[in-house]
């Protein structure tokens, strides 16, 4: 990961973590909504759903040692670590996020199951053959080598190991769907820019880079419409009057995020945004 992006990803996440979870709790992802989006849930349990539903789609047989690849403050990688009683190391850019990962693992008494590092997904500093489990949620946006992401993730999966990925994409472009219009290259441009992202790709293109790379048992799932209703969610929260004027006061780069609240949600009304789910063995 180039320097330029690795900073820009770091600062935005040590600016707004706090406020995230301040407001929208430890997990800093999409919720589950049943799969039409039309169930009504709180958002924070719909967080939770979501694992649970993603644990119960992708199956992993083994999950001992689990790498949670971008963790944010630690809310999958302490809930795994729980779940399973098993050993969980959790990797993000952020010192912010990965000091106060630190610190709600030993509040939860979870220190000795749980660790986390600041380091590049792109290079993990693991050896090969490392984890039952590679867990990476809403991070593969942010890669700007979505192949060597991969290379990584595999990398460091034991034989037999699962590798449970979910992630922002643009809709499917292979033939016969058409390709991304002026309006649709806009919009991810926007979102772009503000959530520092690289680019992003379609499912399609994840599924076919997995099985160059030698993955196994290759799954996919798009449940777009199930986590659509997130971003609605999430607006109508900011636009609360106790949560404006910490949006407010947590920096320019927070406040942008706030903005771009809007541009997720018109991407999923438009079809142009894809929540992409990638199963898959070594």
């Amino acid at each position: 990961m180039t320097s330029t992006l690795s900073q820009r990803i770091q600062q935005f996440y040590d600016a707004s973590s706090g406020l995230w979870e301040q407001v929208w709790g430890e997990h800093m992802h999409h919720g589950y909504y049943g799969a039409d989006g039309k169930q009504k849930c709180d958002r924070k349990q719909a967080q939770i759903d979501l694992i649970e539903e993603l644990l119960t789609w992708a199956q992993p047989q083994q999950t001992a040692s689990i790498v949670d690849v971008g963790c944010g403050i630690g809310g999958s990688s302490l809930y795994l670590a729980q779940k399973y009683n098993a050993t969980v190391t959790g990797i993000t850019l952020s010192p912010v996020q990965a000091n106060r990962a630190i610190a709600r693992a030993e509040a939860a008494g979870l220190s000795a199951q749980a660790q986390f590092k600041v380091a590049d997904a792109l290079q993990m500093p693991f050896a090969d053959e490392s984890f039952d489990l590679v867990w990476t949620l809403e991070s593969g946006e942010h890669m700007p080598d979505k192949t060597k992401f991969l290379q990584e993730c595999h990398r460091v999966l034991k034989p037999g190991g699962t590798l449970i990925m979910a992630t922002w994409c643009h809709r499917d472009v292979s033939p016969p769907q058409s390709p991304l219009n002026a309006q649709e290259n806009g919009l991810l441009e926007k979102i772009y820019r503000i959530y520092h992202l690289p680019y992003v790709i379609s499912l399609p293109d994840y599924a076919e880079i997995a099985e160059k790379i030698n993955f196994q048992h290759i799954r996919t799932a798009d449940w777009s419409d199930a986590v659509a209703p997130f971003w609605d969610d999430v607006i109508t929260s900011a636009l609360s009057f106790s949560v404006i004027p910490k949006i407010l006061t947590a920096g320019w780069q927070t406040l942008q995020g706030a903005f771009a609240l809007q541009y997720m949600s018109a991407g999923y009304r438009q079809g142009l945004i894809r929540y992409g789910l990638l199963r898959a063995t070594k």
